[in-house]
Formats: C-alpha cells, sequence, structure tokens
C-alpha cells in the first residue's frame, strides 16, 4: 500500500493564520486591553470624529445658513442658566448662531486641516527623509539645511507671508472662500522637517542592514528598496508623530484663527469661535469662548494621550504594561 507524499505533506502543513488572527493576538490590541486611558481616549476621539462627520445631520441649525441665524436670539446663555432658550441647547453666539451647531461645523473644519495638515507633512518629510538617508552625499546636505532653514521659520510666520501674498493678489474674498486648503498648505508646508528628521535617522539605521544588502545584490531598483523595503520598517515612528502633528496642527490652526490669519467668523472652526466671543468675555457672554475652547482642549487632549500610548507600544522599552 502506498501513501502519497504530496497529500500528506498538504495535511501537515499549518494553517496559516488570517490578518484578523494576526491582529486578535497581537501586542497591539493586548496592551490597548490593559490600558483604561487609551481605551477612554479613542471612544471620546471616535465620538467627537463621528460627531464632525454627521454634523449636517446632527446639528439643529446649519451655520452657513443666513436663513437660520436670528440676530434677536443673540448671545443667549446654555440651557442650565437663566434666561436660556430651550431651542438652544448650549446658548448662541454673538451673531446668533446656535452655539453647538457651529461646534459640530468648526469640529470639522479644524479636523480637516489637522488631518490634511499631516498628510501633507508626512508626504513631503517622508519622501525627502528617504531620499536623504538612504542616497547621502550632497543631497543628504541639501534636504538636511533645507529643513535647517524651514525649522527657522515659524508657523506663523509663514502663515503671515503667505496669507498677505494671497489676499494681496486675490483679494480677502477669494481669502475667505480657500482659507481652510490654505490653512492645511500653510501648517503642511511648516512642520515637515519633523518628519525629515525622524525617517532619515531610520534610513541611516535601516540601510546598513543585511536585508537591504540583498536586495542590492539582487538588483533592485533604488526607489524600490527605499519605498518597498525600506519604507516599513520606518513607520512605528512615523505613526507616533502623526498622531502628535494632528493635535500641534490643531492647536495652530486655532491659534491662526484666534489671531485673525486663520478661518474667518463666518466658517466656524474651533479657533474662530474662540476668537469670535472673546470681545464679550467682559460683558458675561462667557460660554461663547469657554465652551468651544473646552472643546479644542478635550479633542488635543485625547490625541495626545493616544500618542503617548502608542509611542510607548512601540517602543518596548518604554512599555510599563
Amino acid at each position: 500500500m502506498t501513501i502519497s507524499t504530496t497529500s500528506s505533506s498538504r495535511a501537515a502543513s499549518p494553517r496559516m493564520p488570517s490578518r484578523w488572527e494576526r491582529f486578535r493576538d497581537s501586542f497591539l490590541l493586548y496592551s490597548f486591553k490593559r490600558d483604561l486611558v487609551a481605551q477612554l481616549s479613542l471612544i471620546i476621539f471616535i465620538l467627537m470624529v463621528g460627531a464632525a462627520v454627521l454634523a449636517p445631520w446632527l446639528a439643529p441649525t446649519n451655520p452657513y445658513d443666513l436663513a437660520s441665524i436670528d440676530l434677536l436670539a443673540s448671545e443667549l446663555p446654555p440651557f442650565w442658566i437663566e434666561g436660556a432658550d430651550p431651542l438652544y441647547f448650549m446658548g448662541t453666539d454673538a451673531q446668533g448662531r446656535d452655539l453647538l451647531s457651529t461646534i459640530l461645523y468648526g469640529m470639522r473644519v479644524s479636523l480637516v486641516i489637522g488631518f490634511g495638515a499631516v498628510l501633507l507633512q508626512a508626504t513631503i518629510g517622508v519622501c525627502f527623509g528617504l531620499l536623504a538617508g538612504y542616497l547621502g552625499g550632497r543631497i543628504d546636505a541639501f534636504l538636511m539645511r533645507l529643513a535647517d532653514i524651514q525649522l527657522s521659520f515659524s508657523t506663523l510666520m509663514v502663515a503671515i507671508v503667505v496669507g498677505a501674498l494671497f489676499k494681496s493678489i486675490f483679494g480677502g474674498a477669494t481669502y475667505s472662500d480657500y482659507a481652510m486648503w490654505l490653512l492645511v498648505l500653510i501648517i503642511g508646508l511648516a512642520e515637515w522637517p519633523q518628519y525629515a528628521r525622524t525617517v532619515r535617522a531610520s534610513v541611516l539605521a535601516e540601510k546598513a542592514k543585511e536585508y537591504v544588502d540583498a536586495a542590492r545584490v539582487m538588483g533592485l531598483r533604488r526607489r524600490r528598496i527605499m519605498f518597498r523595503h525600506i519604507l516599513p520598517n520606518t513607520l512605528s515612528p512615523i505613526f507616533v508623530i502623526s498622531t502628535v502633528q494632528v493635535a500641534n496642527a490643531i492647536i495652530s490652526e486655532a491659534a491662526l484663527s484666534f489671531l485673525g490669519l486663520g478661518m474667518p467668523e463666518t466658517q466656524p472652526s474651533l479657533g474662530s469661535l474662540i476668537k469670535s466671543g472673546f470681545d464679550y468675555l467682559q460683558s458675561g457672554s462667557w460660554w461663547i469662548t469657554l465652551i468651544p475652547g473646552l472643546v479644542l482642549v478635550v479633542l488635543v487632549l485625547v490625541i495626545n494621550l493616544l500618542g503617548d500610548w502608542l509611542r510607548d507600544v512601540l517602543n518596548p522599552r518604554l512599555y510599563k504594561g
């Protein structure tokens, strides 16, 4: 009696675990289940992002619709203060807009600017970091000196120059129409050196390893070695930086809007909402500034907490779970 070696070898070969099984058994999920702060931060972040995405359906009114704005209902207090209107849960701002609606729409604008700016930062910084670390020589020196020059200019200075040039060329009305995308461009161009320096350091460590030498011996092109082999091994610090940079970009947008260099008051963002109510603090209408400010603090806080947890997990020497 003969036994087929092919069929027996197939039966004996172990089944490869699926992606879900690998994720379920991963150290990332294990550490997340043991960290209550990370769990609460992720839940709050998902709720805030979901509320921002669903703002057209969740918001009682549309702050962009002039027909829904009632100047006679301006500066109404929140529901827990005497004199409140039950139609306005969190009160109204100085323009008579429902504050809850403007916060939901404004949070969406702030998140779009934060994630859009970080995407631009990461694209520029990762490409420059890969080129500088892998190619070295004059290209490395040129790109790193370019990063040094960029770091000498603050985000505020870049915003002043770009905003002034855009307004002088296209006019203030056009600037208001494209303010959100200009902020994405300004913050993205101002902060890319953070990614470039980190990726360059990781590439310098990775290109000296044996798998890179093996790829060179096989005759693979530089571009494939950089993007298909080296880049996946540098993603851990990129993820950590991205969480911090999203929070920084949202804060930068709020600061620029507060200084009058960001979103106009007619297009609500968390920064422009804080600015719009700042002049009414002494008159007693503190909620116009305080409530959007608290939302901004909570949003930035949960992003930073998630970033700290991710940094500790991806660096086992820092993990204390």
